[in-house]
């Protein structure tokens, strides 16, 4: 006998378990991103429990449907991650003060926050389906605009003694399209291994590998865009004018930039976090350094046909990556809402919600009806909480570390009751 309360209105999805009996059901695979090995494939473990009911009435649902990790390890991580930051500052501030005097250094701080300010943005849309904890992000960022800034500052002079130059533009020309790659690709993807390997819970695909490299690349674009706006102050006969030239090249030609050079490898780390093994996220990251060094060296080589270049290659690229984001963001909807039609199906939510939980529109109907008595901040656990469970189901079939994520699969399990009750009261 089933568990929910009441069937499924008409109109909603089939069941993944309605069709001929199968070891792996027939809709277990919705994208290309959750893909499951049917070796791997374990039903959800049935609600012992009584019938759930609805977190929300049935005239609510149907204006919804219309309108559509270890705390101690994550604990440690920032930490360590803040003091390390703290420290590179020691390196960094006195450099970029040294390049750009006091007045070129505030002008500069000031001006990247309008760059800053768009890419943070960005990661906020992208983001808000499943937000990474916020001590996580300040991580990433701390990451970008000090520590892999004072990397790159303590390996740059060994690839100067590496390189035999006949005059300064011959080096300032490696520089940029060698070195420049190389150490800056490296000092912000160490970043994204140490969250991948220490944060592994919050890592779960490759969403989350472009929220963080983008995070990590917003923040070394910050301090590096500090340096340039700043020379173009101190070093510059007619300062206003070469400021505005330089604001205009990196501030609103090319804020997003870094962010793609460094999201090429955050994407491929996070398809290598779908199939959790320590190997492969080493692997994964000096893999997704390749493309990222390419994409590097190919902005940085362009010369004297810049703005062709820029407009047949890099708006392409770009128009290209906000494809693909688009569609990493789909399959991640798709993904989740086929994990929790799994737990309906074993008795853990009614099939409602899963069109609730599914869909933006559902999700806003949802906080909306909860805000009007008081319960906001516990449906918005709800939402977060069902969505961390999906993607713990998607670890569990992978096939990688299955009891360490059932174990963590019952915790979820019991706090969705919890809030479950605290939604309805």
């Amino acid at each position: 006998m089933s568990t929910h309360p009441r069937q499924p209105p008409s109109g909603q999805p089939e069941d993944p378990y309605s069709g001929p009996s199968e070891y792996l059901p027939r809709q277990a695979n919705p994208s290309w991103m959750g893909h499951v090995q049917p070796e791997n494939y374990r039903p959800a473990p049935g609600h012992q429990g009584g019938p759930v009911h609805d977190v929300l009435p049935p005239q609510v649902q149907g204006r919804a449907l219309e309108a559509a990790r270890s705390r101690g390890g994550l604990a440690g991580l920032t930490v360590a991650g803040s003091l390390l930051a703290f420290l590179s500052l020691f390196l960094v501030v006195p450099f970029l003060l040294s390049n750009t005097g006091t007045a070129g250094f505030l002008i500069g701080f000031l001006a990247s926050l309008l760059p800053l300010s768009v890419v943070l943005l960005a990661v906020h849309v992208i983001d808000k389906w499943e937000p990474e904890p916020k001590r996580l992000l300040f991580f990433a960022f701390t990451w970008g605009a000090a520590v892999s800034i004072a990397a790159t500052l303590l390996i740059q002079p060994f690839f100067v003694l590496a390189f035999q130059f006949s005059d300064v533009p011959d080096l300032q020309t490696y520089m940029a399209t060698v070195q420049a790659p190389i150490v800056e690709e490296f000092a912000k993807s160490l970043g994204l291994l140490l969250l991948l390997l220490l944060a592994r819970r919050h890592f779960d695909g490759p969403v989350d590998g472009v929220v963080f490299a983008f995070t990590i690349a917003g923040g070394f674009a910050f301090t590096e865009n500090i340096l340039y706006f700043g020379r173009a102050i101190a070093e510059s006969a007619n300062p206003a004018s070469d400021f505005a030239q330089v604001f205009f090249l990196r501030g609103v030609m090319s804020p997003f930039a870094h962010a793609i050079f460094t999201g090429t490898t955050g994407l491929i780390m996070g398809f290598a976090a779908r199939r959790w093994h320590a190997g492969a996220a080493v692997g994964a990251f000096f893999l997704g350094l390749l493309p990222a060094m390419f994409l590097h060296n190919r902005w940085n080589s362009m010369g004297q046909g810049f703005l062709v270049d820029y407009v047949v290659v890099q708006v392409p690229i770009f128009f290209l990556a906000v494809g693909g984001i688009v569609l990493l963001r789909v399959a991640e909807k798709r993904l989740t809402r086929q994990r929790l039609l799994e737990y309906s199906a074993a008795g853990w939510f009614t099939p409602a919600e899963v069109e609730l939980l599914g869909t933006v529109g559902g999700r806003r109907t949802a906080l909306n009806w909860a805000a009007g008595y008081g319960r906001r901040q516990h449906m918005k656990e709800f939402l977060k909480a069902a969505t961390q469970l999906a993607n713990t189901r998607q670890r569990i079939l992978s096939g990688r570390d299955v009891s360490l994520h059932q174990a963590e699969e019952r915790q979820q399990l019991q706090r969705i009751l919890a809030l479950r009750a605290a939604v309805t009261g």
